[in-house]
């Protein structure tokens, strides 16, 4: 058992696999710090000064400290139990970008195959004359 184990994990689509799902994790973590980062403080900055991390609605109070809270981080300190819809609002967008990050690459990589892929040459000027000549000796034999 421990064989086939290992025959499978070294196929090349298991390593292939691996290597994409480290690399996605990567770029996952990049993606978000893009958002978090960069993207959305000009965007809040815009809008106001509104820092979409601390978007929330309190649906009960913290058991240390009553409401209102002034940021995320103080609601959870206070126990509050809350409905972050701003770290969704993030969450959306970096899915957005990693989305057409990917249909980029999907659509780069299939043009790529379209240009492999492309018709093969037609007949050379001799090849057609051949056949010419054969479709002409056939319909003199009948």
């Amino acid at each position: 058992m421990l064989k086939e184990f290992r025959e499978f994990a070294m196929k090349g689509n298991v390593l292939d696999m691996a290597v994409g799902i480290i690399i996605g994790a990567a770029f996952g973590t990049i993606v978000s710090s893009l958002v978090a980062d960069v993207l959305m403080p000009p965007v809040g900055l815009a809008l106001g000064g509104m820092n979409f991390a601390d978007l929330f609605v309190t649906l009960k109070d913290g058991a240390k400290a009553a409401g209102p809270y002034a940021s995320l981080a103080e609601a959870k300190e206070a126990g509050a139990v809350t409905l972050n819809y701003g770290v969704f609002v993030n969450a959306v967008v970096s899915f957005l970008i990693v989305a057409f990050s990917v249909f980029l690459l999907v659509k780069g990589v299939n043009s790529m195959r379209r240009v492999e892929a492309a018709a093969p040459p037609g007949p050379t000027p001799d090849q057609r004359l051949l056949g010419e000549i054969r479709d002409l000796l056939k319909t003199r034999s009948v």
